[in-house]
């Protein structure tokens, strides 16, 4: 079974392995790109909107390594 194009909020949560209310405040404050639909207003994600969002935190994960080394006092 293919995967479904757009996810829950929920889902969201369960793959960055946060809770709901954290994806909403992504969601809420632009950080993660949504959509709302249906009468409700639901959110949702679309599964290639979330992997550029893990793939942009991996960058900006790498640079701020990059940028703060470890010093001596944090490898012991």
């Amino acid at each position: 079974m293919p995967e479904s194009r757009f996810l829950l909020l929920s889902d969201v949560a369960a793959e960055l392995n946060v809770s709901d209310s954290q994806v909403y405040h992504l969601v809420r404050s632009g950080e993660l790109s949504a959509i709302k639909i249906g009468g409700r207003g639901q959110w949702r994600v679309e599964r290639t909107k979330l992997e550029e969002y893990i793939a942009e935190k991996y960058a900006e994960t790498a640079a701020w390594v990059r940028d703060n080394p470890l010093s001596d006092r944090e490898t012991d």
